[in-house]
C-alpha cells in the first residue's frame, strides 16, 4: 500500500489510480535556457524513484514531461523578456539554437544520473504544441475567463472561485501578498498571461516599425525582435509559461490524470494557474494527486549564479563526484525536506557509494533475496518513499551476518527502486588490468627496498588511474577508487 503526501489535500493519502492498474503521471520539466543545476536534478531523481515504485506495484505508468522552450519570462512572472531570448542575446545565437543546445545537455545529464525520461512524444516541447495552447485559450475566452491588454491575453482569476485551493490561500490573501505589479492593465495582481504579444497590441514588427517614433529610442532597443513567435486570433505572440503544461498534459494523459509532480516553488503560482485554466476550461479536476519536492540549498543558501554557488554535473565531476554519487546524495534526505548541498556532504556520498560497490563485489552470486529485509525496505519506500530510512535498512543488511549470496540478491532488488546501477558491481570481483598490476608490483618492490620517493610516485600514478593500493605487513591489496 503506497502512501503519498498530497499537496492538494495537505494530508498523507493511500494512492489509488483513476483507471485500475494504470497510472498517468505528469512532471514539470526544465526550461532549457541554461544548464540544469544539481538543484534542478533533485526533482527529476525524486520522480524517477516514484515511477520505479509505481511499476514495482505492477502498475503501467504513462509518464509525460514538458520541455519549456518558449514563454518562461525572467522573474517567472508576466513581465520582462523570455529567458530563451535573453540567453540568445548574451551568446550571439538565436533562441532556437539555445533551446536545442540546453535540451541536449539536459538529456545527457539525466542519462548520467540514471533517470528514465519519457519517450517521444511524451517528452514534449512547448514550441511543438502551439495549436493546442491556442485552442485552450479560445475555450477560456468563449467561457468569459479572459481579457485583453496591450501586451497580451490574461486569465481573470476573480472569475475562478477555487483560485488558491492548492496553496491554501484565498484570492484576497494572494492579492494582499502580491508584489507590486508593473502592469497597470491587469484587473487583479494574480491574473496571469495566457498569450503574450510580441509587440504592443499584437501587431507585427513591420506595422510597428511603420509608426515608430525614434524619439522614444530605437525600435530594437525598446522592442527587440523575437526569435520565437506565432500568429494567433489575438495577434502575433507566444504562449504564457503556465499554458503549456495544461495543454500538453490533457493531450497525452487526458483530464483528470493521476499524479502531477513539481517543486514546492511551483505551488503558489505555476501549479495554481495550471489548475485554474484547466478546470475553468473543462470543468473537471486537472490531477488527483499533487506531489512536490523541497529545495536543495547550497551551504545553507539559495542556489544563485550571483552567489557563485550554481553547480552542475560537470562541477561535481571536477570535484571527483560522479553523477550516481549525486543520486545517492539525494536519496539521503526525504524529498519533502530541504537538503543542504556541500562538497563535504557530496564527498561523503561518493565514499559511501564506493564502499557499497566494493563490498558488494566480494559477495557470491545472488541466489534468493531475504524476504524480511525486503519487507522492511519496502515498508519505508511505500511510506511516501522515505529513501533515507530505506537506505538505513540497506546498510543494516550489508553489515549483517546474512550469507553473501542472499545479500547480493536482496541488494539487487532494492536497487530496482534506488537506481544506483549496482548490478554492475554485485558479485563481480575486480579484474585488475595487467599494466595496473605491474605498476603496483613496482611500487611494492620500491617500498621493500625503502625507496620512498619512487614508492610515493607510483602510488600517485595508481591513484590518477583510479586505483587505491593499501599496504599490509607482507603484501598489499589493490582496489578501484570507485
Amino acid at each position: 500500500m503506497l502512501k503519498v503526501w498530497n499537496s492538494l489535500s495537505r494530508t498523507r493519502e493511500v494512492f489509488g489510480s483513476i483507471i485500475p492498474h494504470e497510472v498517468r503521471m505528469y512532471t514539470c520539466g526544465p526550461t532549457v535556457y541554461e544548464r540544469a543545476s544539481v538543484g534542478n536534478f533533485r526533482a527529476y531523481v525524486t520522480w524517477d524513484i516514484l515511477k520505479r515504485l509505481l511499476r514495482s506495484e505492477g502498475l503501467q505508468v504513462t509518464h509525460c514531461m514538458n520541455i519549456t522552450d518558449v514563454g518562461h519570462l525572467v522573474g517567472d512572472g508576466d513581465q520582462g523578456q523570455d529567458k530563451m531570448q535573453v540567453t540568445a542575446q548574451k551568446t550571439g545565437k538565436d533562441a532556437w539554437q539555445i533551446a536545442k543546445e540546453y535540451e541536449a545537455l539536459f538529456l545527457q545529464d539525466a542519462e548520467a544520473l540514471n533517470i528514465e525520461l519519457p519517450p517521444a512524444p511524451l517528452l514534449c516541447r512547448a514550441t511543438e504544441h502551439i495549436e493546442e495552447q491556442i485552442k485552450l485559450i479560445q475555450i477560456l475566452a468563449d467561457k468569459g475567463y479572459t481579457y485583453q491588454t496591450s501586451d497580451g491575453i490574461y486569465f481573470d482569476t476573480s472569475k475562478f472561485p477555487d483560485y488558491g485551493k492548492l496553496s491554501g490561500q484565498s484570492l484576497e490573501e494572494k492579492k494582499e501578498g502580491a508584489r507590486v505589479e508593473t502592469n497597470a492593465e491587469k484587473r487583479n495582481p494574480t491574473d496571469f498571461a495566457l498569450w503574450k504579444f510580441s509587440y504592443p497590441g499584437g501587431v507585427d514588427r513591420e506595422t510597428l516599425s511603420s509608426t515608430w517614433d525614434e524619439r522614444r529610442g530605437t525600435l530594437d532597443d525598446i522592442h527587440p525582435k523575437r526569435h520565437m513567435e506565432w500568429e494567433s486570433p489575438w495577434g502575433l505572440g507566444f504562449p504564457g509559461w503556465h499554458l503549456e503544461c495544461s495543454a500538453m498534459s490533457r493531450k497525452y494523459l487526458g483530464q483528470p490524470f493521476d499524479i502531477h509532480c513539481g517543486g514546492v516553488d511551483h505551488i503558489p503560482v505555476h501549479h495554481e494557474n495550471e489548475i485554474a485554466q484547466s478546470v475553468a476550461a473543462y470543468a473537471v479536476p486537472l490531477a488527483e494527486f499533487w506531489l512536490h519536492n523541497e529545495f536543495l540549498t547550497i551551504d545553507g543558501q539559495k542556489m544563485s549564479k550571483s552567489l557563485g554557488n550554481f553547480y552542475t554535473l560537470d562541477d561535481c565531476r571536477e570535484h571527483g563526484i560522479e553523477p550516481l554519487a549525486l543520486r545517492y546524495f539525494y536519496l539521503g534526505a526525504h524529498y519533502r525536506s530541504k537538503l543542504n548541498f556541500t562538497w563535504q556532504a557530496a564527498e561523503a556520498a561518493q565514499n559511501a557509494l564506493t564502499k557499497l560497490r566494493q563490498t558488494a563485489r566480494e559477495w557470491d552470486a545472488p541466489t534468493e533475496a531475504d524476504t524480511a529485509v525486503l519487507a522492511a525496505f519496502n515498508e519505508q519506500m511505500h511510506d511516501d518513499f522515505n529513501t533515507p530510512a530505506a537506505l538505513a535498512v540497506l546498510w543494516e543488511m550489508v553489515k549483517s551476518d546474512l550469507p553473501g549470496e542472499r545479500k547480493a540478491a536482496t541488494l539487487l532488488q532494492m536497487d530496482e527502486l534506488l537506481g544506483l546501477k549496482l548490478d554492475e558491481y554485485v558479485a563481480k570481483p575486480v579484474q585488475i588490468p595487467e599494466h595496473i598490476a605491474q605498476i603496483a608490483q613496482r611500487r611494492w618492490e620500491a617500498r621493500v627496498r625503502q625507496d620512498w620517493t619512487e614508492a610515493d610516485q607510483l602510488r600517485h600514478e595508481l591513484e590518477s588511474l583510479g586505483w587505491v593500493m593499501q599496504d599490509r605487513e607482507s603484501d598489499y591489496t589493490l582496489k578501484p577508487s570507485r
